[in-house]
């Protein structure tokens, strides 16, 4: 039997017990923080309530190009050409009913900031060294930056990983896009709790974004434990004008099925947008299939930052860029299996024609889903193919069930992180997957609307 040190107490405990051991640990402090988010959350309700009482009634009016808050949250979202009878449109049919402007300005002022265990250094520094000092001939690529968010136990355990997927993938556009920085969450410049985020969604649904998705969970998150799935964070950021997509990895019959219930769905705008009841998600469940319309919109593009990629004395280059070239040119023809997913995200991290010094976009890639867990991919490592064995792929994970600290304290020490981080084809085990990235650039004019009508593209895997 192995043992380990606790890295808060120093106890050593069989390495079995290591992690139940450190996270006993943190019961208190995620006690302390929950009743401190929740008196932040009743002053918020409670603001926010006495500003709608206080409101004066007004005429109707029209407030297209608006801003909310003190920043500059302009877009097309309200295009002035737009008839008004435009869902942008600030007019209400009732005076004493808040329009949608103005629930964004209150909810921009009134959002909290989301706590979390800010790594020193950076998780995904830690990482990088981790990969260096393993004596492997092999080659990583990873992310750029992001910070880990950790499902709580008083708060979201259970069925909170999609929101916390948001919000990594949200710390690494704020931190690494200036332009989705300016207008994410009102330009606020911080990822928001949960509570925030779901509503968010909410006047995303409100806005005309995802009606589907918006009827399915009853137009209603807020304040509710509702798992959410890979269309709801492309609503989400869609909603901001970024261009969020979806890639559906799964079998031929799955795909035809689902064809064979194509009249069952409503048509709208000409595109149809549609669901699957039960589909199956990263290493446990995923829900929401493939949707009708093909997006062959430009994709992300990927840059390497700092000095040229150096090869390690232990052979894995730690390229750090990313990109990706158009989804549906991912994928071999001749591959089977899993192996496609992973074929696909190589060919998105690697793209050597998108890593670029001169190109400032970067993006993680989200692996969703709704009725199990999820995790966010932050990059990949491919092992050289040897004494006969072909190159072996595995995927780089930030996993919001694990406690940061310990994930911290894991990288630091070198010790244990590859249970943590890495996930090889083996553990895909489910018929279907699907991801979510975000393409550089922000939409304008007509592209808000069609980013309105989710759709994704289908690999057969």
């Amino acid at each position: 039997m192995s043992f380990a040190a606790c890295p808060i107490c120093d106890v050593v405990v069989p390495s079995a017990e290591l992690e139940r051991h450190a996270n006993s640990h943190f019961e208190d402090e995620e006690e302390l923080a929950r009743d401190m988010k929740l008196s932040q959350q009743l002053a918020r309700d409670m603001e926010l309530a006495q500003q709608i009482s206080l409101r004066p009634t007004s005429p109707r009016r029209n407030t297209d190009n608006w801003k909310t808050g003190t920043s500059c949250f302009q877009s097309d979202f309200c295009n002035d050409s737009e008839p008004s009878t435009s869902r942008c449109d600030s007019k209400t049919s009732d005076d004493a009913e808040i329009s949608i402007e103005e629930k964004i300005s209150l909810l921009v002022n009134l959002q909290i900031k989301s706590f979390f265990h800010e790594v020193e250094g950076g998780v995904l520094a830690l990482l990088r060294r981790c990969l260096d000092l393993e004596r492997e001939n092999s080659t990583c690529i990873i992310s750029s930056y992001i910070d880990h968010f950790q499902s709580v136990e008083s708060e979201d355990r259970g069925w909170g990983c999609g929101w916390r997927n948001i919000q990594m993938l949200s710390s690494h556009l704020l931190m690494q896009r200036q332009e989705a920085k300016e207008v994410t969450f009102g330009g606020s410049g911080f990822v928001p709790d949960i509570a925030s985020l779901q509503r968010w969604l909410e006047i995303a649904w409100e806005r005309g974004f995802d009606v589907d998705g918006s009827n399915s969970l009853k137009n209603k998150v807020y304040g509710t434990n509702k798992w959410i799935g890979t269309t709801e964070c492309a609503t989400l950021f869609r909603s901001f004008g970024l261009r969020a997509r979806i890639v559906d990895f799964g079998s031929k019959e799955i795909e035809d099925s689902d064809a064979d219930r194509e009249a069952e769905h409503v048509e709208m705008n000409s595109e149809a947008k549609r669901k699957v009841e039960q589909v199956y998600g990263p290493m446990n469940n995923f829900l929401h299939g493939r949707n009708l319309r093909r997006q062959q919109k430009p994709v992300t593009t990927g840059l390497q930052t700092g000095d040229n990629p150096s090869t390690s004395t232990s052979g894995c280059s730690n390229k750090m860029f990313n990109g990706s070239n158009k989804s549906n040119i991912y994928c071999k023809k001749n591959i089977k299996g899993h192996d496609v997913l992973v074929d696909w995200v190589w060919k998105y991290f690697a793209d050597e024609e998108f890593n670029r010094l001169d190109d400032h976009q970067r993006v993680t890639v989200s692996k969703k889903n709704h009725q199990g867990h999820s995790r966010t991919i932050v990059g990949i490592q491919r092992k050289e193919a040897q004494h006969g064995r072909p190159k072996q792929y595995t995927l780089l994970i930030l996993d919001p069930g694990h406690k940061t600290k310990a994930l911290e304290w894991s990288l630091k020490q070198n010790f244990g992180w590859q249970k943590l981080v890495k996930r090889g084809v083996h553990t895909l085990r489910k018929p279907q997957y699907q991801l979510c990235y975000i393409d550089q650039g922000i939409a304008q004019g007509k592209e808000i609307e069609q980013l309105k009508y989710i759709d994704s593209i289908f690999f057969e895997a």
